[in-house]
């Protein structure tokens, strides 16, 4: 006969189980009978918000469009943002806050390397998948962990492939780098390092910085004086912009390029044309405005008449996150639990955006959506594309 104790014991255990989400059927954080919550921290202030404000903004757009529609199996999608301001004890902050007051059931297009990494592990530990962050970094699909779904290919491989291309291909024996001094930067110098190396040769010159950093006369100078004829950015926008322009005023003629975190309309547009020339990895193509197609010109309408401005690349990213879980969410079905998405989010192959992105696909031992990395340039204030797929 089993005692009152023992039956309590059970009972207890029982609901622990059900607590952590083991017993089928559990109601997953953050879902609820008529919503969603969806959580996503970003550079809304700070120097990568170029990048913050457009792509969350279009998440939402494509979230509101879904609720408009009458949601997904009868659950409305509630968004909500904070601001990390590009800096890690601002992400853990945000982090702390969506995790633990708002409790949502996924973290989409978080911003920033650093920014991720500082609260991967502890999201990670309360189930909480983190789909296509704003982060190229290995980091975000290496090591492998089946809540970690990342979109493109990484800064790592891209600028292993932009490395071998201009030494091979372009002839460049004098190979340096400028980067920040972050877990980012680090990824590219670490890239360009392994790269050389793995071809007989050694990165001549490099020069570390802060995010914030708005000088570049004494790095540039550094690079000149080491004779290097192709520099590897570890950049984002404003410190790519202003090391190209420094070349630029003391006549010194180098080739750089980046990876897709360079890839910008602000970095192509540069006042004066001081990016003229500058090239990138990238691993999806930019849809301008003007682009005559349908489909971009409904999204650029609709992004406009909502935001009052024009969208750029970040934007395209985070609308196409952002439709990728939807229909995750749609083909998990009404038992929405973690397990469900994962399993959902596993079968996504063949994707393409609306705006002629590379072919996006995941699967049970796949959390990277594409390798693809291509060759762009700046060519009269417009990137204009210069290869099919490179790798190393």
């Amino acid at each position: 006969m089993i005692t009152r104790k023992l039956t309590a014991a059970l009972l207890g255990a029982a609901a622990g189980i059900s607590a952590f989400g083991l017993v089928a059927g559990a109601q997953a954080a953050g879902v609820t009978d008529t919503e969603i919550i969806v959580g996503s921290h970003s550079d809304l202030s700070g120097v990568a918000s170029v990048w913050g404000a457009p792509s969350t903004n279009a998440m939402r757009l494509r979230f509101e469009e879904v609720n408009a529609a009458g949601g997904i199996h009868g659950r409305k999608i509630r968004f909500v943002v904070e601001d990390n301001q590009y800096q890690v004890p601002r992400a853990v902050q945000a982090a702390n806050k969506l995790l633990n007051r708002d409790k949502i059931f996924v973290m989409l297009g978080a911003l920033g390397t650093p920014m991720n990494n500082a609260v991967m592990k502890r999201q990670l530990a309360k189930n909480v998948p983190n789909l296509f962050p704003f982060s190229s970094s290995k980091a975000m699909s290496e090591p492998f962990h089946r809540l970690k779904f990342m979109q493109l290919s990484s800064y790592y491989d891209q600028i292993r492939a932009g490395t071998k291309h201009f030494v091979e291909v372009r002839g460049k024996q004098t190979v340096c780098a400028v980067y920040q001094d972050t877990d980012y930067g680090r990824e590219t110098y670490n890239a360009a390092v392994d790269q050389l190396e793995a071809m007989g040769m050694k990165l001549a010159e490099s020069s570390a910085h802060k995010p914030t950093d708005a000088d570049f006369t004494a790095a540039i100078g550094k690079m000149r004086n080491a004779g290097c004829d192709a520099i590897a950015m570890g950049t984002i926008i404003r410190d790519t912009i202003l090391p190209v322009a420094t070349a630029g005023k003391i006549g010194y003629d180098v080739e750089f390029f980046g990876n897709v975190a360079t890839y910008d309309l602000l970095v192509s547009g540069a006042k004066g044309g001081v990016t003229e020339g500058y090239y990138a990895m990238t691993s999806f193509e930019i849809a301008y405005p003007d682009d005559p197609r349908p489909e971009v010109q409904n999204f650029v309408r609709s992004y406009r008449d909502r935001f009052g401005k024009d969208p750029n690349g970040a934007a395209q990213l985070g609308y196409s996150g952002a439709d990728m879980l939807v229909f995750a969410l749609d083909k998990a079905g009404r038992d929405l639990t973690v397990d469900n998405l994962v399993t959902a989010l596993e079968s996504i192959e063949n994707y393409r955006d609306r705006f002629g992105g590379p072919t996006l696909g995941f699967g049970p031992e796949v959390r990277r959506g594409t390798n693809a990395a291509f060759l762009a340039q700046v060519q009269n204030g417009r990137w204009v594309r210069l290869s099919d797929s490179m790798s190393y």
